[in-house]
């Protein structure tokens, strides 16, 4: 296990990850740099040739009012799937965690299928239980259904091509129409920041704010985060940020104004943000999470809209690990119903 680790360690650390076909960023340091509210441990386990196996980022956060803490790898561990054993001594380094933080739980969403099953008997095997079917969506940290586009040795042609008909319209559609795209710089945050909340107002989804994104920008290589902007008549209408990490491309974050949807800004920086990631050779774009996984639901707009890229819809494994049954009832049963009335009552000052 690794608590402060040298410089040479960090970078055999962020190269395992980006060379691992498990590796993540929301497993980097850069994203626990994010999360600066939350505290970070890195558990590495090395084979008999002291090179890495397995590790796990671990974040780690004190609850208000009570001297426990909750314990988050967000896409971790990162190892091979059916290695039992490095799962097994990475969670034991877990286990020495949570004792030295007195967490009440370990919550984890590695990137596994949930169709995964000799994964989920060696979770069961370590004292996770397997979360069932999503009954509120904002009780979950990572998406737990994602839609990800296979571009592993493919050229521009041959991805555009196999994007069903419509989105391929649309795309021409936006560049006929005189749409552009540009690209971002830091201080264009502010005005990502203004597209980004007309959208969660219109959609109905919490929005970071601008200090966030700003700390995103900073953590990262400027080579791996690109920020686009659609301008239309001379406005920016429409925006996304993305992050390069190893051989994927995540689709972070994206919105667009009210006015000219009907231009199709959105399908022109997708697959701007495509070419990204074909130019930097990666095998997967990810177009990150849905709210559903049928058309009959309120968002199912952003369901057909990456769906017409002709991405697989997966479904990933959630599962949590209780050490204080006490507090993890309070938690499930408490917690979230606190943040709920923050962000409620944040929304009516908002609208006042």
């Amino acid at each position: 296990m690794v608590t402060n680790m040298e410089k040479l360690e960090t970078k055999e650390y962020e190269k395992f990850l980006k060379s691992h076909y498990k590796g993540h960023y929301a497993q980097s340091i850069s994203w626990a740099k994010i999360k600066s509210d939350w505290k970070n441990e890195i558990i590495i386990i090395r084979d008999e040739n002291k090179k890495i196996k397995g590790t796990m980022s671990v974040l780690i956060r004190k609850l208000p009012y009570f001297k426990r803490t909750l314990m988050y790898a967000p896409r971790g561990p990162v190892c091979d799937s059916n290695d039992e054993e490095t799962f097994r001594k990475i969670m034991e380094e877990a286990d020495k965690l949570a004792k030295k933080y007195k967490a009440f739980m370990l919550k984890a969403d590695p990137d596994v299928l949930s169709s995964n099953a000799e994964y989920k008997e060696i979770a069961q095997k370590n004292g996770f239980k397997i979360s069932g079917p999503i009954k509120d969506i904002t009780r979950i940290m990572q998406p737990r259904f994602v839609f990800r586009l296979n571009i592993k040795d493919k050229t521009e042609d041959e991805v555009f091509f196999s994007f069903q008909s419509k989105t391929r319209y649309n795309i021409r559609l936006a560049t006929k129409r005189g749409v552009t795209i540009r690209e971002g710089t830091r201080e264009d945050l502010p005005e990502f920041q203004k597209i980004m909340e007309v959208t969660g107002e219109r959609d109905d989804f919490y929005i970071r704010n601008q200090e966030y994104f700003e700390n995103i920008w900073d953590s990262f290589e400027k080579d791996n985060i690109k920020l686009l902007f659609a301008d239309y008549e001379g406005k920016p209408i429409a925006c996304a940020l993305n992050i390069l990490y190893g051989d994927k491309e995540w689709y972070l974050y994206g919105g667009s104004l009210n006015e000219h949807r009907n231009v199709m800004p959105n399908y022109l920086i997708q697959w701007e943000m495509i070419k990204w990631a074909i130019e930097n050779k990666c095998t997967t774009y990810d177009f990150r999470g849905i709210c559903m996984q049928d058309m009959d639901h309120k968002n199912e707009g952003l369901y057909r809209f990456k769906k017409g890229f002709n991405a697989d819809l997966l479904e990933f494994i959630e599962m949590y690990k209780v050490y204080n049954k006490f507090m993890y009832f309070i938690f499930e049963h408490c917690a979230y119903f606190y943040r709920d009335m923050r962000i409620k009552i944040r929304k009516i000052f908002k609208k006042n």
